[in-house]
């Protein structure tokens, strides 16, 4: 009996041990189910909100941690990804050519050179982008240590690479912008230059530009001058001139009001290393008695006397993916290209490296997406979102290479293009992911670890969306933050509620006339320190209003950040909640009209989307006697500093706009008084245009501004109401009767 009961207990104890565990995965399971159902629910819920329900979506999730889909849509479609294309060149330049790769620069002379005096120093560049100014001016150290005292002439050798300088995709833009920089065996500065601008000592004086660097490689057109403290419209351009490269600077700085710098591309970068070079070597003590040239280095008559080497390779991949650096990205191509296939690297040859790479690698093959270069500017590449988990889980499970491309980047929350997003979610230092922007086109891909501890992997892209790029991003970033909280005690659906939302709240008048004046005055101090406060308030706040003005806080704090710029442009629009709303308010708070000169001074510099807007305001301005005063000058300043984009940008505007905007420009040109200003020049070359529709418009659009010119200068009937009269009601008693006055008014006109 007691041998029964023990082998009874003994078989029941090994029961329960073998059914727990299983009934601890069944449960495990079905939490899993549980969580992947609410979190399929609320991806969906995002994708059928506007605008995402109106555009093309490609959206793939997969978890590293059992391979399974965990969401799909569209998720084999080519669409473009922007920026996104870098996730591939980054994948592809990692491979081949590996994490402790270094780029090398080399410094020769003559064979018969004693030392202390060369005929020719020759640098022999290798593609390195790091190369800046304070490293070059270390390395002109280095040369004066090994003796170096006198060198009559610099030739630059950058044929490793071809002479193609931008790859296909660049041709569809026209542009000075740093971002458009071409490439070079031998660069500097990232083929951009830095420059400096800062008021005369009283009004009316002229504004001082300074180049960094500075050297004869730039020839200097200096037409700004020094206005009052609201002045702030000005315009910066580079261009090619023949060896060298001419700055023209336009406009306006306030007085008192500091330096301010703008950074544009040059056009040769062989001749802006070579001339900086020689500056450098002239101050630190090794003469430069000729001129820089351009040749190929003598194979046997030289002698190598000194070689620069970079950081290594995954130091350079961060700059690429966490700052989205099109030059870092188009250079990789043709090193691959070079090292690869032999030099010189051309794009060509670099594609056909990573085109190899994905199919031999990665099993992605030939054809089945359209890649023409490496860093995804304009449209010219298409890829899935399929196709980009493919690669995403390819480099993850590349070990030892794996840590360095994620470590490349950007952080949610932390660093990189993904400093200022998903502000209190889960994604914040969950999230590792490379953005892409462009005009109707944006992207997210890359990994996240969840609350939960699951690992996943995704992709989406957004094209042709309707509207701005606000919404959208806010899409996205709802979807990353879903995937981030799974596991959590939020859950995805509550991450969703919270980010997704956007939902707008209305304040009473004198409350947001409040919050106005404490935003003006933090945007006032220009202080960067001032940003990480700025970004939070704007995340949460909801009044629309409201929050374009601290969107404008945002970017007068640190005007050359492209979020800051980008903030903006999505935050503040034309209808009655933002600008009617903010019309009203700076009428009681006496002042301008919160975010216009801002977008002016945008606008000025040349931006479209800018330049758009203010069109768009005009428009919305009709009718509003101080307003209409207010665009009218800022239309003024835009014609003067960007009068080709302000063409470009009445062509595209609509009908109504343009009429109303062409008689407040007409109104600003002539307060200038002056006959021979920038705008009509602009007009005269559009009318030279090979672009007969451009050349048309441009014809159409003079005749139309000349009139409207001369209806301006014509004597006008005395006005009952003078337009300095402050008028806050609806009425203005004088003498025995009222007299209407339905536009809005302010204190000062």
């Amino acid at each position: 009996m007691q041998v029964h009961r023990a082998k009874t207990l003994l078989a029941v104890t090994v029961a329960l041990f073998v059914t727990l565990p299983r009934a601890g995965v069944a449960a495990a399971d079905d939490k899993k189910r549980a969580e992947r159902e609410a979190l399929k629910a609320s991806l969906l819920q995002v994708l059928q909100r506007e605008p995402l329900n109106a555009s093309r979506v490609g959206v793939h999730m997969m978890s590293l941690d059992d391979g399974s889909v965990v969401f799909s849509q569209n998720a084999d479609e080519l669409l473009n990804p922007a920026s996104n294309v870098k996730l591939v060149t980054s994948a592809a330049a990692l491979v081949t050519l590996g994490p402790e790769y270094r780029f090398e620069t080399e410094f020769l002379v003559e064979q018969e050179s004693d030392g202390l005096k060369a005929k020719t120093l020759y640098v022999r560049g290798k593609g390195d982008p790091s190369i800046t100014t304070e490293r070059l001016y270390a390395i002109v150290g280095d040369l004066f240590h090994t003796g170096l005292r006198e060198v009559q002439d610099i030739v630059v050798d950058d044929s490793w690479f071809d002479a193609e300088r931008t790859p296909p995709g660049y041709d569809q833009e026209e542009s000075d912008r740093a971002y458009m920089a071409p490439t070079g065996a031998v660069s500097l500065n990232w083929n951009a230059v830095g420059v400096f601008l800062r008021p005369g000592e009283a009004v009316g004086a002229k504004g001082v530009v300074e180049i960094e660097p500075q050297s004869d490689f730039f020839v200097v057109e200096n037409a700004l001058t020094t206005g009052n403290r609201r002045a702030r419209r000005f315009s910066v351009a580079s261009d090619a001139a023949g060896a060298q490269q001419k700055i023209i600077v336009r406009g306006q700085v306030p007085e008192a009001g500091g330096y301010m710098s703008v950074y544009k591309k040059i056009d040769n970068p062989p001749m802006y290393f070579g001339q900086t070079l020689k500056q450098l070597m002239n101050a630190r003590g090794i003469k430069v008695k000729g001129k820089v040239k351009l040749a190929t280095t003598p194979s046997k008559a030289t002698k190598l006397v000194y070689v620069s080497t970079s950081d290594t390779f995954d130091i350079i991949l961060k700059r690429l993916n966490k700052l989205s650096s099109n030059f870092v990205a188009e250079t990789l191509l043709k090193t691959m290209g070079a090292e690869a296939r032999g030099a010189p690297g051309s794009f060509a040859k670099g594609i056909d490296v990573v085109e190899d790479f994905l199919a031999r690698e990665v099993g992605i093959p030939r054809g089945t997406y359209v890649m023409k270069n490496g860093s995804g500017l304009n449209d010219t590449n298409r890829f899935s979102a399929a196709q980009f988990d493919r690669i995403l889980r390819y480099m993850y499970e590349r070990f030892p290479l794996a840590p360095e491309y994620l470590s490349s980047l950007g952080i949610a929350g932390k660093d990189g293009t993904l400093k200022y997003r998903f502000d209190g979610t889960e994604a914040v230092g969950r999230l590792r992911a490379k953005t892409g922007t462009l005009e109707n086109v944006t992207a997210l891909s890359g990994y996240v670890q969840a609350a939960g501890g699951e690992k996943f992997i995704f992709s989406m892209m957004v094209n042709d969306y309707p509207g701005r790029s606000g919404p959208v991003v806010r899409g996205l970033d709802a979807l990353g933050a879903a995937v981030a909280s799974v596991g959590s005690s939020m859950g995805p659906g509550r991450a969703v509620a919270e980010l997704a939302s956007g939902e707008k709240a209305n304040s009473p008048t004198a409350e947001v006339s409040s919050r106005v004046k404490t935003y003006l005055a933090l945007g006032s101090q220009r202080d960067p320190r001032n940003i990480g406060f700025l970004r939070t308030a704007w995340r949460s706040e909801r009044d629309p209003a409201v929050r374009a003005v601290v969107a404008e806080s945002l970017y007068q704090s640190n005007p050359q950040d492209y979020l800051g710029v980008r903030t903006l442009l999505d935050s503040y629009s034309a209808g009655t909640e933002v600008y009617g709303r903010l019309r009203t308010v700076a009428r009681e708070l006496a002042v301008e009209v919160p975010g216009l000169g801002s977008l002016v001074e945008l606008a000025a510099s040349g931006n479209a989307e800018a330049l758009t807007r203010i069109i768009e305001l005009a428009g919305a301005s009709s009718g509003d006697i101080s307003s209409e005063g207010e665009m009218a000058e800022g239309l003024g300043a835009v014609a003067r500093t960007a009068p080709e984009e302000l063409v470009q940008a009445l062509r595209g505007a609509s009908a109504q706009e343009r009429e109303v905007t062409t008689s407040l420009l007409a109104r600003g040109l002539v307060q200038t008084g002056e006959a021979d200003h920038p705008f009509w020049k602009a007009l005269k070359k559009s009318l030279g245009s090979t672009d007969t529709k451009l050349a048309d418009f441009a014809r159409s659009l003079e005749g139309t501004l000349s009139r409207k010119v001369a209806e301006e200068k014509a004597p006008r009937p005395q006005q009952l109401v003078p337009a300095q009269v402050v008028a806050p009601a609806s009425a203005v008693q004088m003498g025995p009767g009222p007299i209407e006055r339905t536009a809005e008014t302010r204190p000062g006109g």
